[in-house]
């Protein structure tokens, strides 16, 4: 099951600009505003709210003051859901990251979803080794591919010790921005829905890796919706597809996203899904992530 209407995310206590990861998150911007806090949970409160109208079933789970946590908003990069009752922890490359994986917040979790398992990659922060969850990796969970832009947030090493133990085929490459800076996570240049795909093939520069993409894509039966490495700016690769509890699907996204797509392609995506999205102005600008980092979809 590649969708699920089930989602939990962590509202704010000290969301900012994060000095730790801005060294490889080319898509962060030290934020002018003296509130970013404040904006940003605002802007947090509004997306939950919009889901949640659409009867899509969302657990909010407070963070707290204590460990200090800028970029707690992003649950998805530390932890991910799968269907056997088994959660994955995962290693960090900021050292004020880790401490999102809160032990008390992976017990409250593991009591609130019936986990039975858990599967700990976070040793592999002892060996600079690093993989950040359905950042770094974007899953095809119906055909059991994980996608991953290679970077100094995702490793190799760790893509495949995660494959072989959640039986997943890896399929790694490299990507950059107009700049020629790697992407620092491969969800924000793609999107894999239960249909579609949403993919900026134009920051892979390899022709031999670009081809190998297009043919996993294609040889799973999804249709590819292209975007530019503009579009990919405006956070258009942060998108994923959640249904409601009738089974209604949704592309959520951000309104920069949303706004930087032609006609053409909100056609081409609502022949499959509702786009909906919110304005995340404060926290893109100062996180560097999206609606997608925003979201850990729940498959238990």
């Amino acid at each position: 099951m590649q969708t699920t209407s089930q989602l939990l995310m962590i509202r704010p206590v000290s969301f900012g600009f994060n000095a730790e990861t801005a060294v490889n998150n080319a898509f962060q911007v030290a934020g002018k505003e003296d509130n970013a806090q404040q904006q940003a949970l605002q802007e947090f409160e509004s997306m939950a709210a919009l889901l949640q109208s659409k009867d899509i079933s969302v657990t909010v789970i407070s963070d707290t003051p204590v460990p200090y946590t800028p970029d707690s908003i992003f649950p998805n990069n530390w932890i991910s859901f799968h269907h056997d009752h088994t959660i994955c922890l995962y290693p960090m490359f900021a050292p004020n990251r880790r401490l999102e994986r809160n032990p008390a917040l992976i017990k409250q979790i593991q009591q609130q979803f019936n986990i039975q398992q858990v599967i700990d990659f976070s040793d592999y922060e002892s060996k600079s080794l690093f993989l950040e969850g359905t950042g770094s990796m974007v899953l095809d969970r119906d055909n059991r591919i994980a996608y991953a832009c290679l970077s100094d947030r995702t490793h190799i090493e760790v893509l495949d010790a995660f494959c072989r133990r959640m039986n997943y085929i890896p399929v790694a490459f490299r990507a950059t921005d107009k700049a020629d800076n790697p992407i620092y996570h491969t969800n924000v240049m793609m999107c894999i829905a239960e249909q579609y795909a949403v993919i900026c093939l134009e920051s892979i520069k390899a022709v031999s890796q670009r081809k190998n993409i297009i043919h996993a894509i294609s040889g799973s039966g999804k249709e590819i919706i292209r975007i530019s490495h503009e579009q990919m700016n405006q956070f258009a690769g942060n998108m994923l597809q959640v249904k409601n509890t009738e089974g209604e699907r949704f592309l959520v996204m951000s309104t920069r996203a949303c706004q930087s797509l032609s006609a053409y392609q909100i056609k081409k995506l609502k022949k499959y899904n509702t786009i909906i999205h919110a304005p995340l102005n404060t926290i893109e600008n100062n996180g560097g992530g999206s609606a997608r980092c925003m979201i850990a979809e729940v498959f238990v």
